[in-house]
């Protein structure tokens, strides 16, 4: 019993802060990474709305695909220089979602 004593006042408080230091950077590699997703996530939606609004001003003469496929590579190249990837699929969804936006803007003028 003494030994484990002895043990535990020599080396209690050193084990002690080791396990603190673990949770503490493990809490910390968490909130970091879910801080990050949410910026990711919130910079990808700014960048295609950015984009699909510039495409649908400037490219006025070319038709849906044309518009679609000109949106796709500037929102690649842009979050590319952002150090964000992004799917076909995630791509395609956001792209869709801002287009339903102004479509039903458009409506509501028309009907106001």
């Amino acid at each position: 019993m003494e030994i484990i004593e002895e043990f535990i006042s020599t080396y209690g408080a050193t084990i002690i802060y080791t396990i603190l230091t673990a949770v503490i950077t493990f809490i910390g590699t968490k909130i970091k990474d879910i801080y990050e997703k949410n910026v990711t996530d919130e910079t990808k939606g700014k960048v295609v709305k950015t984009v699909v609004n510039a495409v649908e001003q400037l490219y006025k003469d070319l038709k849906g695909k044309e518009k679609l496929e000109k949106a796709k590579k500037y929102i690649i190249e842009m979050l590319n220089e952002k150090g964000i990837t992004i799917n076909e699929l995630e791509l395609n969804m956001l792209i869709e979602e801002i287009c339903n936006s102004f479509n039903n803007t458009k409506e509501a003028i028309k009907n106001a």
